[in-house]
């Protein structure tokens, strides 16, 4: 990009254009962004805080990220592109829980995004899927032999699916044989998560279902997150890829959580 052409883009056009370099890179320093789009630092800092006042990114000192914190999950656009041999890896372990017949339900977590991917080729019908997850009903709406239920709710444009009171009421309503769902940390015995909103949709799901499964990267053992979504003990297994460390495992065996480990070299070698 030739210095002034993101001045001279507008606002809204360069607000998008900063976003998705961040999505992609994972963060960049404000001085990056300013060379890179031929802007002042002012005009970036705007930008920035514009994008964090959307809950696209947040800002450190001196940059912007992508990254997830405490208090920020990541946008959807970014958590896609993370991890993809490891979520690749639990969803196909997850696949053997999954018996023509069923009713399952995914929350909007892109490792049970995974599990769709992998239900749509059409090897296990019938199958009744439940989800809230906007990507997932894109994924398998019209395919043959799965019945689709989309909760509805309020659009979050950040989490590409339907939240809120509404979305917590149409999950009372149904009762599945299995909920796979994810979670930003796991911590002490306890599944963590940024969000209010998105805290009380896993619980509602993990009371509509007879049994739980737990889908994480093994990053989600270092990481911290504000709110405490349910003791790992809701949860009859825990899937996570082969690069948990041995300590988190232990952690677990100590808390008398069931846990199975999902390889992930041959879903490494099929990535672009």
């Amino acid at each position: 990009m030739t210095r002034g052409a993101g001045a001279r883009r507008g606002p809204a056009a360069r607000q998008a254009a900063v976003a998705e370099l961040v999505l992609a890179e994972g963060q960049a320093s404000a001085a990056e962004l300013a060379e890179r789009f031929g802007v002042s630092l002012m005009t970036v800092h705007r930008d920035l805080d514009e994008l964090e006042r959307q809950g696209v990114v947040r800002k450190f000192r001196g940059g912007v990220t992508a990254q997830p914190s405490g208090v920020f999950e990541s946008n959807v656009q970014y958590r896609l592109k993370t991890m993809r041999a490891e979520k690749a890896a639990v969803a196909e372990h997850a696949l053997k829980l999954i018996e023509p017949g069923m009713a399952i339900m995914l929350d909007d977590s892109t490792t049970a995004l995974e599990i769709a991917r992998r239900l749509r080729r059409g090897d296990i019908t019938p199958l009744t899927v439940v989800t809230n997850f906007l990507e997932a009903i894109n994924l398998l709406a019209g395919r043959r032999g799965i019945r689709l239920t989309a909760l509805g709710g309020d659009y979050d444009p950040l989490h590409s699916s339907f939240l809120g009171v509404s979305c917590v009421e149409a999950i009372e309503q149904v009762r599945v044989d299995v909920c796979f769902a994810s979670t930003s940390a796991v911590h002490g015995g306890h599944a963590y998560h940024q969000e209010q909103h998105i805290v009380s949709v896993k619980r509602a799901m993990l009371d509509a279902s007879a049994r739980n499964v737990l889908l994480i990267d093994h990053t989600k053992f270092g990481r911290v997150a504000l709110r405490r979504v349910v003791p790992l003990s809701r949860f009859d297994l825990l899937l996570v890829d082969d690069g948990a460390p041995v300590q988190a495992l232990r952690d677990l065996d100590e808390h008398h959580v069931r846990y199975e480990v999902c390889a992930t070299a041959v879903m490494r070698r099929g990535l672009p």
